[in-house]
């Protein structure tokens, strides 16, 4: 059965990534024996210098009806003084999509950990993220004058539903792999981060095998740091979400090591898959781009939407397996270019391929 994919490619360094991306696409397809439909859109920039949309109606229709689409990076200097910026392209995306939930998983890779700024950088995890509600869309929110003075305001506002959705993708991450869900709020204040507690501790009902540790969100911000092996499954709202998983990327020592997945439900769902970078323009065009984002999130996609685990986890281990044999682009201190990083990654994935093959 065919899996149906469109490609954004976007601006900036986004293509170059994406083009890396799919090479190991089309590998990991080829050896699984099924076919990617594929289709290009435009988004961001690149749509709004051929359009003056960001988000145009030619992509929207392409991504009504496919079940997964690839995004490279969106944004660019160029566009900060355009009345519709390419960010919005994103935003609009996600809405179409109907995508509620942010999957970021993170890991300090074995040869990596000088990266890191933690002593004992012992980190793998996944930080789950509301993305449709808090502070980000509240109503009402604006800007006014008040007895002559400037004020601004924003409204964080949760329905349960929107809580519950997201807790039990949650829960159902963590029992898969069999370690606590930490909830992280801040309930001893917001009146929001107290429903958020009462649904988890409701919801838990339904899942008696895992454990749960509830965490204020600035207690959980120093104990990332102090004892990150705790946060191995992180189910949180949108702000705090948006902080943690930056945090995480800190912690790893480069955002360029982060793939991600907004989805709409369990594996098998709909889902958007994209690096965490940006469009990194002043290396546009160079070479030198780190695919690893992008290559990850190839991963992440053929396991979340396809149901693809056993190559997904072969991506992930050539990943690895280069990192350690000290394969690395500009960025993380190395020589390699985009190209010669991801040969070196389908390599290994040919190897990984052969020893399991022949052990079966």
């Amino acid at each position: 059965m065919a899996r149906t994919l469109v490609i954004l490619k976007g601006d900036g360094i986004g293509p170059e990534v994406v083009d890396a991306a799919l090479k190991v696409l089309d590998w990991a397809a080829q050896k699984g024996g099924y076919a990617v439909e594929r289709q290009e859109a435009l988004i961001g920039g690149a749509a709004i210098d051929r359009t003056g949309d960001p988000f145009p109606s030619e992509t929207r229709a392409l991504v009504d009806r496919a079940d997964t689409v690839f995004l490279g990076a969106v944004g660019g200097p160029q566009w900060d003084r355009h009345p519709k910026n390419p960010e919005s392209g994103l935003l609009a995306l996600r809405a179409r999509m109907g995508l509620w939930a942010n999957l970021r998983p993170f890991e300090v890779f074995e040869g990596m950990e000088s990266f890191s700024p933690l002593a004992r950088p012992h980190l793998r995890g996944m930080i789950i993220r509301e993305l449709l509600g808090g502070l980000y869309f509240g109503q009402p929110r604006g800007r006014s004058v008040v007895n002559g003075e400037p004020e601004a305001m924003e409204t964080s506002r949760y329905a349960r539903h929107e809580i519950e959705r997201v807790v039990r993708l949650g829960f159902q991450v963590a029992q898969r792999q069999g370690v606590p869900l930490v909830s992280v709020d801040k309930a001893n204040v917001l009146e929001t981060s107290k429903l958020w507690r009462q649904t988890v501790e409701e919801v838990r009902q339904d899942f008696p095998d895992v454990p749960v540790i509830h965490r204020y969100v600035d207690a959980a911000a120093m104990e990332f740091v102090k004892k990150p092996e705790l946060y191995q499954v992180v189910v949180t709202e949108n702000l705090f979400g948006d902080i943690l998983s930056d945090l995480a990327g800190g912690l790893v020592g480069s955002l360029g090591l982060l793939g991600s997945a907004t989805v709409n439900g369990l594996q098998g769902s709909r889902g958007l898959y994209e690096p965490v970078h940006g469009s990194a323009p002043d290396i546009q065009g160079q070479g030198i781009a780190n695919p690893i984002g992008a290559i990850l999130s190839v991963a992440l996609m053929m396991e979340w939407s396809w149901g693809d685990r056993e190559p997904a986890q072969w991506i992930r281990q050539a990943i690895r397996d280069t990192l350690k044999e000290g394969y690395r682009t500009p960025d993380l201190g190395g020589h390699d270019t985009t190209e010669s990083f991801t040969g070196r990654v389908l390599q290994q994935m040919e190897q990984i391929h052969r020893k399991e093959a022949m052990s079966s």
